[in-house]
Parts: structure tokens; sequence; C-alpha cells
């Protein structure tokens, strides 16, 4: 019980740090009032929901401080429309200036990034960068049916109008062209026809072409300051960080591993509470980067399978049977579950690693089943099921009801063959046991 209350208490304070430091803002170096200050925010990889709030997180920051602006370095391949609507209106809703910039070179804008490069008061790329191929997809990468495809691809279209209106026509039509053909172009191409306002081969560079830049900010001209600006780089929170690691499909799977691991060891072996915790601390991780990736939910029955097949091999063991079948259907779900998205930039699971844990989790279950099988085959050295055949002596005379003595404990006992009394002294046998009455014979002398 104390060493139970000392892990909670641990959990607790871990707990309370990580919310604090998931809620603690980052505070920038002190300037002296008339340098400039531009803040910078990056991303590299999907869209998540962790971007939303590092962005609102960066663009508060930015406003209390009274930034001159704020570049966004993007590189994605793209994510969910949801979640970059959200963006876009972190973005236009800024009241100090955004740039997005697609950073660093051989980096790409692709689907949503597209339209969120387009979101930024100021759109900037790097060379050798592409941006474009922003034709819906489903969660999972596919094909939508035309239907379908036909209301988003308006929607996104109207969205890029919007979004391009003080740009030249020209950028407008490529805008659309890349929701409707899923066209891509390189960074010359976009700053040919006006769909991008700057090049720069760093942050630095950018920083000071912005300088004398006019931006439309809330319907308003301003014109951008940035000579010999402060710039100061907005990194993630210690909640962010671990929220980004937890959409690693290869983390999600070892962590379902070992949640489910630890549930059944729970379930087999009840009475404890440390592997119970863990499993569900670890089945929860899982479950949010499974929300977040873009998976196969026909995979998900087969996990479902693996863990009832666990569950009945600890119930009704079959000399390891079950488990083989369990971790054969653990092993296709994790591989169905996470390696069938066609979706770029999204990390696909390891084959072997998958295979491995699958052999690991069917060896540790086997081993557990054969220590629970010898443990039923062996004989019962204490309790009641043992005292049929001992030997004990009469301490109040049996007549046919009285006292012995067996191991060293009274008990109540009844002779069974009639032949009686015995006196205190005699030897007897346990026959049997009903209730908590001996049910004894006399042993003959011999």
């Amino acid at each position: 019980m104390k060493m139970k209350r000392i892990f909670l208490g641990l959990a607790l304070c871990l707990t309370a740090f990580l919310l604090s430091a998931g809620a603690m803002p980052q505070f920038l170096s002190i300037q002296d009032g008339e340098t400039p200050l531009v803040l910078v925010l990056k991303s590299e990889g999907p869209i998540t929901p962790v971007l939303i709030e590092y962005l609102e997180r960066g663009v508060q920051m930015a406003e209390n401080r009274g930034a001159e602006a704020i570049i966004f370095e993007l590189d994605t391949p793209g994510g969910s429309v949801d979640i970059m609507n959200k963006i876009v209106q972190v973005i236009r809703g800024s009241s100090v200036p955004v740039v997005v910039y697609v950073y660093p070179q051989n980096a790409m804008a692709g689907s949503a990034g597209t339209v969120i490069t387009l979101a930024g008061h100021l759109a900037a790329m790097a060379p050798e960068t592409t941006i474009g191929a922003a034709s819906p997809v489903g969660s999972e990468g596919e094909d939508i049916g035309e239907t379908m495809e036909a209301k988003v691809k308006e929607i996104l279209k109207a969205s890029v109008r919007g979004l391009t209106k003080n740009r030249s026509e020209e950028a407008s039509r490529l805008a659309e062209e890349t929701i409707e053909n899923a066209r891509a172009v390189t960074v010359d191409e976009a700053l040919e026809v006006g769909l991008v306002d700057i090049k720069a081969a760093s942050v630095q560079d950018l920083v000071d072409q912005l300088d004398g830049r006019e931006v439309i900010l809330n319907e308003e001209t301003i014109t951008l300051s940035t000579r010999n600006a402060q710039v100061v780089e907005v990194g993630n929170t210690l909640i962010e960080e671990l929220l980004l690691l937890l959409v690693n499909p290869n983390l999600v799977f070892l962590l379902l591993a070992i949640g489910v691991q630890a549930i059944l060891i729970e379930i087999s072996s009840p009475g404890g509470w440390a592997a119970g915790f863990i499993g569900v601390v670890c089945v929860l991780l899982a479950v949010y980067g499974i929300g977040v990736l873009p998976v196969n939910w026909f995979g998900f029955t087969f996990l479902l399978a693996a863990f009832v097949l666990f569950i009945l091999d600890i119930k009704a063991p079959t000399h390891g049977a079950l488990t083989i079948a369990g971790a054969a259907s653990f092993i296709v779900g994790a591989l169905v579950l996470f390696n069938s998205t066609t979706l770029p930039g999204f990390p696909k699971v390891s084959v072997p690693l998958v295979i491995g844990t699958g052999i690991v989790i069917a060896a540790i279950f086997f081993v557990i089943m054969t220590i629970a099988v010898r443990a039923q085959r062996r004989p019962i050295l204490f309790g009641r099921e043992t005292m049929p055949g001992k030997q004990g002596l009469v301490e109040q005379a049996l007549n046919p009801r009285g006292m012995v003595r067996v191991n060293g404990e009274l008990w109540s006992a009844e002779l069974v063959d009639g032949i009686g009394p015995l006196p205190a002294g005699a030897r007897v046998e346990v026959v049997s046991i009903s209730g908590l009455v001996l049910r004894v014979r006399k042993l003959d002398k011999s």
C-alpha cells in the first residue's frame, strides 16, 4: 500500500509537471524596444492538430511582444482539410503579418500546405521547392467518390480564390489548377505568375527582403520594417513534442503492443495495479496517435481479434494455440492498420518491428501458459483438499464424534466405520471432510 501511494504521488507530480510545461509560455530575450522583432515558427511533416495550438501560441506571443512579423516555415505533404481550415483561420486572424515560407530547399507545400501557404499575408519559397498537388483525397489517401470530390474541390477553389484576390488572375487560375488537376509547380513558376511573393535562400535573406515591403493586413496596407530585426525561433513545448511523437506509427504500434501485454498480464494475475496502470496509459496514448494517423480500420478488427484470442488462452489454456493465432492476428492487424495508407509524408510502420514484436508477444504468452499449466498439474500441498489420507491422534474420545489432531491442528471428527468408541491417543486416518468435520476411521495397530 505504501509503494502504491508513492507511485501514485510520483505519477501525479509528473502529470502536473507535464501540464505546467505544456502551458508554460516560452519567453523571448529582451529587446530594446527599437529593434524590430521577427518570430520564426517551424512545421515539418504532415499537418496535425498540434500545429493549430503551436500557431495560436506563436501568434499570441507575437501580438503580446509587438513583433513586426511572423515567419512560418513550412514543409508538408498535406493533411486533413479540417485542420487546414483551422490553421488558415489562425493565420488570417492574426494582427501580426504572417509570412508563410516553404523551406528548406527541396521542401514542398503539397495538398493542404498549398492553401496554408496562400493564406499567409505574404508567401515565400526557398530555391528548389514546390507547391501544389492540392486535389482532395480520402483519409487513407484513396480517391473519393465523384460527387464528394466535386463538392470538396469547389469549396477549396472558392477558398483559394478568396486568398488570392489581391494577386493576379493568372495566380488565381494556377491556384485553382492545383486543386482541380493536382498541378504542382516550382518556386520559379509560382513566382512568375505571382502565386508567391518572394524567393529567399534563407530566413535571414527573407527578413532582409521583407524590409520595406507592403502587406495588406485586415484590409489595411502596412509597410514592414525588418532592418536589423531580432530573429527569434519559437520552439514546441514538452506536451507538443510528445504529441508530435505520437503520430509516428512505429511508436503507436509499440505503445499498443506494450499496453495490450500489460493489460493481459493484469487480467491473468489480478490483484496488482502497476501492470494495469501502465497498460491503460500506453493504450490511451496509442489511441491518440490512431486518431490522428490515416489508418485502415479494417486492421483494427484484427487487433481486436488478437486481444480476444489472448484473453481466451488465459481463461482456457490451449497449450499456446490461441496465443499463436492471436500473435498472427496482431501482426496482420498492425500491418493493415498502418501500412495501407498512400498519403505521402506519414511514415509507415516497420515490418520487421511488427513481426519481431508479434513473435516476442507469442513467446511471452507461451511461457506464461506453460507456467500456468505446470502449476495446475502440481500436487496440492496445503488446504482442505489435502486432508484425505492424513493420519492423526484422537484428542477427545470419538463416540462417534470427538476431537482429533491432524498436522498439528485440532479438528472435529466423526467415525465412519461404526467401530467405537475410540479413546484419546488412538490413531485414525482421514477418509473425507464434510464442512468443518473430518470423517475418520480407526487405524490398525500394525
